[in-house]
Formats: C-alpha cells, sequence, structure tokens
C-alpha cells in the first residue's frame, strides 16, 4: 500500500488529485441521476441513450482538438474554464428540474456542453500530472487518478441515488449539489503553480492534431492498446445503459435500485485498482490488465442471466473488479509507452473511447429495447472475451515504443518526415 500513494506524497499533486476526486464524484452522481430522470420522464431506454449521444458526439469531435491544446496551452487555464462552464451547466439543469420545466432535450444540450469541456479539461488535467511528478512516479500517479475515480464511483452512485428519492431534495437538489463540487474544484485550481505551455514552433493547432495521430500509428504497440482501450470502454462502460431497463422490465425491481449495482460495481473497481497500483511501472502490467479485460467480459454474461437483484450483485462486483484493474494499468502503461512531448493528444485520443462509450448507449439502448436487456448484455460479454483473446498476444508481440525526448524529432513527426 505504501507504493500504491506514492505519488500522493508530492504537495501539488495531492491538491490536483483531491480536485479529480471532487470532479469524479460530480460526475458519476450526474450519471445515475441522469439516467433515473431521462428513463422517468419516457420510460425508455432509447431516452438514457440520446441524452449521452449529446455527450458523445461533442467528445467525439473536439477530442483531438483538445489534446493539441492541452500539449501546448496552460493546462490550468484550460481546467478552470472547462471546470467553471460545468458548473454552470449543473446548476441551470437543477434549476429547470427544480421549476419542474425540464425535458430530454435540456439534458441532451447539457450533456453536449459537458462534453465540449471535457474534450479539453481531461487531457490538460492528465497531461498536468506528468509535470507535477519525477518521472519515476509517473506511472503511479496516473493509476492513483484511476483509485480516485474507481472511490467515487462507490459513494457517488449512493449519494445521487438516495438524493432523488428524498423528496425535499429530489433530482434538483443533487444537481446543486454537484454543481458545488465543481465550483470547489476550480477554486482549488487557484492553489497550483502555472502549468507549462510548450512552445508551437509555429505549427498549427491542426498540425499539431495530425502529428499526434502519426505519432500514435508509427507505434505498433501503443496503436493496438488504444484499440483494445477503445473495444473495452464501448463494450463494457456501454451496458451501464440498459441496467435501469434490466431492473424494471426484467427483475421487477425500481430504477432507482441502479445507483445501488453502481455502489456494488465501484467496490470492486476501487479494490482492484489499490491492489494494482503498486505494479503500474512493472512488467507483469500488461497481463494483469489483459486478464480484467476478460473478467469484465464474463461478468457481462453472467449479468445477463442473473434471475434476481442479490445474484446480479455478484457479476456487478466481477465487473468492477475487471474493469478497476484494467482501466488502471491501462493508463498507466499507455503513460509509460508515450512520449511527454504527446502525453495530451494520446490522452485526447483515450477521451475519445468514452466519448464512443456515449454515442454507443443510443444503439444498445435501442437494441435492448428490441431485443431484450439480458440478450443484448449475454451478447456484449462474448464480444468483449472475443477482442480481448485476439488482441491480447498481438499486444505482448509488439515493438515496444520508441521514446522521442526532443523537440526537433517532434517537428520531423509532425512533418511526415
Amino acid at each position: 500500500m505504501g507504493s500504491s500513494f506514492a505519488a500522493l506524497r508530492i504537495r501539488n499533486y495531492a491538491i490536483l488529485w483531491a480536485g479529480s476526486l471532487g470532479t469524479f464524484t460530480a460526475f458519476f452522481m450526474s450519471t445515475i441521476v441522469q439516467a433515473i430522470v431521462a428513463f422517468e420522464l419516457t420510460g425508455r431506454n432509447g431516452a438514457v441513450g440520446v441524452v449521452l449521444l449529446g455527450q458523445g458526439l461533442s467528445m467525439a469531435f473536439l477530442g483531438p482538438f483538445g489534446g493539441a491544446v492541452a500539449d501546448r496551452a496552460s493546462k490550468r487555464l484550460v481546467s478552470a474554464i472547462g471546470a467553471a462552464v460545468i458548473t454552470g451547466v449543473f446548476f441551470a439543469t437543477g434549476f429547470l428540474l427544480a421549476i419542474d420545466r425540464i425535458e430530454i432535450v435540456h439534458l441532451a444540450i447539457g450533456s453536449f456542453v459537458i462534453g465540449m469541456m471535457f474534450a479539453f479539461m481531461g487531457p490538460a488535467r492528465q497531461a498536468w500530472v506528468v509535470e507535477l511528478v519525477e518521472e519515476d512516479l509517473r506511472p503511479n500517479a496516473v493509476a492513483l487518478n484511476q483509485v480516485a475515480l474507481n472511490a467515487a464511483r462507490i459513494w457517488a452512485p449512493a449519494i445521487g441515488g438516495l438524493l432523488v428519492t428524498i423528496s425535499f431534495i429530489g433530482a434538483a437538489g443533487a444537481y446543486f449539489l454537484m454543481s458545488a463540487l465543481y465550483a470547489a474544484t476550480t477554486l482549488s485550481l487557484l492553489l497550483l503553480p502555472p502549468s507549462k505551455p510548450v512552445p508551437s514552433a509555429g505549427r498549427s493547432v491542426i498540425e499539431d492534431m495530425t502529428a499526434g495521430v502519426r505519432y500514435v500509428n508509427s507505434q505498433p504497440r501503443l496503436r493496438w492498446m488504444l484499440v483494445l482501450f477503445f473495444a473495452m470502454i464501448l463494450l463494457g462502460l456501454s451496458s451501464t445503459t440498459v441496467l435501469p431497463g434490466l431492473l424494471e422490465n426484467e427483475l421487477g425491481e425500481d430504477a432507482e435500485r441502479f445507483g445501488i449495482l453502481q455502489t456494488v460495481n465501484a467496490v470492486g473497481g476501487l479494490a482492484a485498482s489499490l491492489a494494482v497500483a503498486g505494479i503500474a511501472g512493472s512488467p507483469r502490467a500488461l497481463t494483469v490488465y489483459s486478464l480484467g479485460a476478460l473478467l469484465t467480459g464474463a461478468a457481462l454474461i453472467l449479468t445477463g442471466l442473473s434471475p434476481n437483484l442479490m445474484v446480479l450483485f455478484i457479476p456487478m462486483f466481477l465487473t468492477g473488479l475487471g474493469t478497476g484493474a484494467f482501466q488502471t494499468l491501462n493508463s498507466a502503461v499507455i503513460v509509460m509507452e508515450s512520449d511527454p512531448a504527446y502525453y495530451g493528444r494520446v490522452i485526447s485520443l483515450t477521451s475519445l473511447a468514452f466519448a464512443g462509450f456515449m454515442l454507443a448507449g443510443l444503439p444498445v439502448g435501442l437494441a435492448a429495447d428490441a431485443f431484450g436487456e439480458r440478450s443484448t448484455l449475454i451478447v456484449m460479454g462474448v464480444l468483449t472475451m472475443a477482442v480481448v483473446m485476439v488482441l491480447w498476444p498481438v499486444i505482448g508481440r509488439a515493438k515496444p515504443t520508441v521514446i522521442v525526448h526532443d523537440r526537433e524529432a517532434e517537428a520531423a513527426v509532425a512533418g511526415g518526415d
């Protein structure tokens, strides 16, 4: 455990990490509250997917642009602007709920704006981590971000689900709390030193974006790791779209119990993150994270086969274990495999995977409406395991990434030389 928390001994990183914990808490609260509000407004899985679609579209279109900006602009300024705008969106949504004027279109627009901010803020904050810690602690620092994420997933769904059920608080109060959390994160950035923008050497943002794609494409192992990450996020995370429907339509439970399921899932994710954070920089990371991906696929199949809520808790915990181990180590290994000059752009490509998850929410929701939640989950689990079995040996055999530490070499990549 000492090695798992090593990076938190650095003051500036600890402040940034605490802010991330607050934003993760607000984000996962919003995932639960938003899904419940959307489903109860319409009674359709597809409505949940429509709301996610707005965020996914904006992140998909602006993700690479946000990564290029993160590598050349002030990371503190980008992070502060993003957090401030999200603060306003959550407050406005809470106000509409409080006056009983909320509609699906409002949720979708708010989701779209939040996705825009995530496209810039996500790469900036993660690339900022690399500036705040020395090289030997970078894998651990990146892994600890995943620990914060999974810790927030434990209490955030419970808080969100609880607040929605309390009559004098409800979904409006939950959104106001999320707004306050993002406001606190914005203020915490004032305690950190300015980040260090990298000179662009006269290149445009578009040229930097192109250089980032060329760089990833030139590194086989990094390229295939990103492919596996995309597949895991698309197939694994998008399963949450159908869980409210699974509860109501298949198990005879209230959709509000979705928050409890997410909490059980997060407990498994946190346990896995804490267990593997200390080995983030070791050669074992690749094997452990591949096994975590396989476990995720198997757990999705078991989720679709669960006969009641009590049995469902078991595969939800196992899904958390699998995704926790995979995402924690994947983030750390990608940092080790990437040149520091390209961190923001590489991270932005991982952000595109989350955009894909939100875009996949609509077709997954529609598939669940057409074929049933159980069948949809089982197919997703089978596909997940198949993808992992194909890509695991490919990544193991791929040529390791060549780290380039000078700007002249980056300029050569940018020019296609």
